[in-house]
């Protein structure tokens, strides 16, 4: 009975904080899909995160308080997307989107909307959950 204590005592302890971001699907201009696409992009998130991605992304545009929040994204574990030449650095940082693992990139891009997570997977995110634009979802980090 000891053991059971102390094992449940040690998994009690174990809790992560989680970011939640909520915000709303929409769809963009196609830039993420071709910066996903490339080869040395998905080996470098294969590395990283442990999945080659689908190509594309999933924009979610962040409510107010998911911005708020978005600040806090620092105390996550990141990964740096390190460029050829010609192309802009980019942050991975491990997410989950209705338990799937996942990936947020954020583009080291000057002037880059800051209420947009853009939201990788090795699934296409829109067919396996049926999301549409306008669909509300929730994005999981922890810190």
């Amino acid at each position: 009975m000891a053991e059971r204590a102390e094992t449940v005592s040690l998994l009690e302890g174990s809790f992560l904080p989680q970011l939640t971001f909520k915000g709303t699907v929409f769809s963009s201009n196609g830039e993420g899909q071709k910066f996903i696409s490339l080869p040395w992009v998905k080996r470098q998130i294969r590395e990283k995160l442990g999945f080659t991605p689908c190509s594309g992304t999933l924009n979610i545009r962040l409510t107010k308080e998911g911005l708020k929040q978005k600040k806090l994204l620092k105390k996550a574990e990141k990964f740096e997307i390190s460029p050829e030449k010609g192309y802009c650095t980019g942050i991975l940082i491990e997410a989950h989107l209705e338990g799937l693992k996942c990936g947020i990139v954020l583009p080291q891009i000057p002037d880059y909307p800051q209420d947009v997570l853009e939201v990788i997977a090795a699934w296409n995110l829109r067919k396996r959950f049926r999301i549409q634009d306008g669909s509300e979802v929730c994005v999981t980090v922890t810190v």
